[in-house]
């Protein structure tokens, strides 16, 4: 067993550490043990590790100091937690951390097992693939977001992607999968708006057969479907509140329980949800969980918009056109000129929709101006602060000139600022990010 992958156990209870390295051993694999901080440390420092998995609590520290360990090292070890039973802040801790996933105690065996056989795939997976590969763009918002894709790609953490309708959150999201230790596993899209109610929780976890009127045979939902791969939630803000209830269980869990069923089922399933609405401000209004919205909000992606990375437009409108079978077409100086004055509220499938239309209007392989029939616009150089269009550049102006006050007010102190503008640190926090203000 020279080349078996070797696994760092950590914990100060023998009977939990009998019972992994048992499992660990019957799966082929060499395990070393710690019962310390202190001696977790030792370990890593002397001896390579493919997979540390650590308690959070510890006679000498945290399991985080643990994670942070493995973390800083020249070449990192993914770090699995284990938490005590219910403890979902300690979960959530962990993987902001940087921890690989985490099992709550009493640690089930399957769970353990599908979490070794995760991990031990993720060293060197996310730079074994080019994570520039299906996002088009050299603007430096573009270059950012491929470099953050691939370090998400690396941990089983789940991940929330914000932005505007049209700008490329289900490609995030499948290149984060594609990138990851489940690229062989499926990738599962669901549009949580498209989807009545009143079949949300068979679609999601399945059902039994005579479970109710039409269940004729036993069918799988989507998280059995993603099994071992990844479940891609996109509009999850579209969720009534009664399905987010749920979805929080089975996150806690790791199980589903079929419609009609009497017994929960084990699934290994990595979360990457998405909306163009913003979940701090749904759940300052009450209608998304709090609880929901930190479980699946760990690592957050903000995608940018079009109009933020308008030099990417030229190569962006020409990687469509090859797509679309437009190979020979040109696009004229003015088309270009055009295309990047306009402000493109629907993002990149506008830009797509409005070539494959000019690409039927063009004549002799050569798109013009014209040919795009764009919605009148103001160019974006002639925008003055005091113009009201667009009117989303306008509202932005008007955010941050007020937020920027309250900051200098309050000598930038951050909670102080919020109480002077009305608003919930929390929400003080999202618009600062969005608006880009440090």
């Amino acid at each position: 067993m020279a080349n078996s992958p070797r696994i760092l156990l950590v914990d100060d209870e023998p009977d939990l550490l009998d019972l992994m390295e048992l499992t660990l051993v019957k799966m082929g694999l060499e395990t070393d043990r710690a019962a310390s901080v202190a001696e977790a440390r030792a370990q890593l420092s002397h001896k390579h590790y493919d997979l540390c998995l650590t308690d959070m609590r510890l006679p000498d520290g945290e399991g985080l100091e643990v994670v942070a360990l493995a973390s800083a090292l020249a070449a990192p070890v993914p770090v699995a937690v284990i938490t005590a039973y219910g403890n979902a802040g300690n979960a959530v801790a962990a993987l902001k951390a940087g921890a690989f996933d985490y099992l709550s105690k009493p640690v089930a065996l399957d769970q353990l097992r599908a979490l070794i056989k995760s991990a031990i795939k993720v060293p060197g997976s996310a730079q074994s693939d080019d994570p520039a590969r299906g996002l088009i763009g050299q603007s430096a918002a573009m270059q950012d977001i491929r470099a953050r894709i691939a370090k998400l790609a690396r941990t089983q953490a789940p991940v929330h992607i914000a932005g505007e309708s049209g700008s490329g959150k289900e490609l995030a999201a499948r290149l984060i999968h594609r990138l990851g230790s489940r690229a062989d596993q499926p990738f599962v899209a669901v549009n949580c708006g498209a989807i009545p109610e009143t079949l949300m929780e068979s679609e999601f976890f399945g059902y039994r057969k005579g479970a109710f009127t039409g269940a004729e045979a036993d069918r799988n939902g989507f998280f059995q479907a993603a099994d071992g791969g990844t479940l891609f939630l996109d509009e999850v803000a579209d969720l009534p509140l009664s399905m987010q209830v749920k979805l929080l269980r089975v996150l806690q869990e790791k199980k589903v329980r079929k419609v009609g069923a009497t017994a929960e089922e084990a699934i290994d399933v990595r979360i990457v949800s998405a909306t163009h609405q913003s979940l701090a401000t749904l759940v300052e209004a009450g209608r998304f969980r709090q609880d929901l919205y930190y479980r699946l909000n760990v690592i957050d992606l903000l995608m940018p918009s079009l109009r933020e990375r308008v030099e990417d437009i030229p190569e962006m409108a020409r990687f469509l056109l090859n797509k679309l079978g437009g190979v020979e077409v040109k696009l004229d100086r003015d088309a270009e000129k055009a295309l990047a004055a306009y402000a493109f509220p629907g993002n990149v499938r506008e830009l797509e929709n409005t070539l494959e239309r000019a690409l039927a209007l063009c004549d002799n392989q050569h798109i013009q101006a014209a040919d795009l029939n764009l919605a009148p616009t103001l160019p974006a150089s002639s925008t003055t602060p005091g113009s009201k269009y667009p009117l989303q550049d306008y509202l932005d102006q008007t955010e941050r000139a007020a937020i920027l006050e309250a900051l200098e007010q309050t000598r930038y102190n951050k909670t102080a600022a919020a109480r002077v503008l009305g608003v919930t640190f929390r929400s003080l926090r999202y618009r600062l990010e969005r608006l880009g203000i440090e």
